[in-house]
């Protein structure tokens, strides 16, 4: 059976990293986090950049030791055991599934008010169709649209400082409480979970222990500065209570003339996240389907892109699925409970792991009790939803490792 083949360096894996976090969050993600933070916006933020660099170190950290497709799903089965590590990798494909599926269902609103579901399940098949043609592929489309979408970004905030729009009101009517903080930044973790694409790309890029650590960290420090700018501006120049209920913040900074652009390139950014999501569920899958955790058909690679292409129509489908049947706020607090608990499983690891340690466990330590406590803030549908998820995901293991394997 064809492998995996390691094509992309260090400025390539950034890449993917970068359209992965600039995306769909810093369009959508300040509405809703602001409604519940309210003027401690900035907080959230805060700490939801804290779990997400606890996060990135961990990942690299295990990356380096274990330059295999599949992210935590490989990192738990190593330094925890099988078990463990199918969790991660369920709640991985869970979470990402039902982002992928808010990602392009936010680029639909944005691209084609009204006729957003449709769009949703055309975009997921034409990246679907983008990834199975290759790595390389995916690396070069995701650094075309992440160079606009900053740009654009970059435009917006210098138009907006030259020009700022009628002053805030002086006094927010929202409530802020520490709880409301809390789901605040647990809301915002969604923008910064892209990380995680690049280590289930480990057997794609070259000297992986090497180039995944740089990248990790790299793409989520250039992802921190932009969030942590577009947020405080977003913040002083319309203030709490109107971010708490537009639509488009971004156009709100410039101007309603600016609408259109602005929703072209927001849906631009759509669409190189949802690139770079699709690509890393289909590397948990195939890693998956090797250990007999997944059905074998999802571990077959393609010999002429060294795609793995059942995995990448199979992803793309259940996209589509959780596009017709929910919608994208309920997509993104599923998707950020299950991703929680995957990066509290890969923090678990890092504690765990005994060789390549470079980073001191207690920080780990307080990376897997970060996720835990923004998880539990989110909505209960939420919580509810990825628990029983998880307990049909460990259920369905146990059947399907009880069927022979061929050969």
């Amino acid at each position: 059976m064809p492998a995996l083949q390691r094509r992309l360096g260090t400025t390539h894996a950034v890449f993917v990293g970068l359209a992965a976090m600039i995306g769909a969050g810093v369009f959508f993600v300040w509405s809703p986090a602001a409604e519940v933070a309210g003027p401690l916006l900035l907080v959230s933020l805060l700490i939801a950049a804290i779990v997400a660099t606890l996060n990135a170190l961990s990942s690299a950290q295990l990356a380096m030791a274990y330059p295999v497709s599949g992210g935590a799903y490989a990192f738990g089965r190593a330094t925890i055991g099988p078990g463990t590590g199918f969790a991660a990798g369920w709640l991985f494909l869970l979470g990402k599934t039902s982002s992928a599926a808010a990602i392009a269902t936010i680029a639909g609103a944005y691209l084609w008010p009204g006729v957003d579901k449709p769009l949703a399940v055309a975009v997921v098949a034409a990246l679907a169709l983008v990834n199975v043609s290759g790595i390389r592929s995916t690396a070069a489309v995701s650094a075309a649209i992440v160079s606009i979408v900053l740009a654009a970004i970059a435009v917006v905030l210098v138009l907006a400082l030259v020009s700022p729009p009628a002053a805030p009101a002086s006094v927010s009517t929202l409530s802020t409480t520490p709880y409301g903080v809390l789901q605040g930044a647990g809301l915002l973790f969604f923008a910064f979970a892209g990380y995680a694409r690049m280590a289930t790309l480990s057997e794609e890029v070259r000297e992986p222990r090497r180039t995944l650590p740089r990248a990790i960290v790299v793409a989520l420090a250039i992802t921190l500065t932009v969030y942590a700018t577009v947020g405080a501006v977003c913040l002083t120049l319309l203030g709490p209570d109107l971010l708490a209920t537009t639509e488009s913040p971004l156009a709100e900074l410039v101007g309603g003339g600016a609408d259109a652009v602005l929703r072209l390139v927001a849906g631009l950014a759509c669409l190189g996240s949802l690139l770079g999501v699709l690509a890393g569920l289909s590397r948990t899958s195939l890693a998956m389907a090797r250990e007999r955790d997944l059905p074998g058909a999802l571990s077959r690679v393609s010999e002429r892109t060294s795609s793995p292409v059942v995995a990448e129509v199979t992803v793309a489908v259940l996209a589509m699925l959780g596009i017709l049947l929910l919608d994208a706020t309920a997509l993104v607090a599923f998707s950020s409970a299950c991703v929680l608990g995957y990066y509290a499983i890969a923090n678990a690891s890092a504690v765990r792991q005994t060789e390549g340690r470079w980073l001191p466990r207690w920080l780990s330590a307080l990376g897997f009790a970060g996720c835990l406590v923004l998880a539990v803030t989110l909505p209960w549908p939420a919580i509810v939803g990825a628990v029983v998820a998880l307990g049909i995901g460990l259920g369905g293991r146990t059947i399907l490792r009880r069927i022979p394997a061929k050969g």
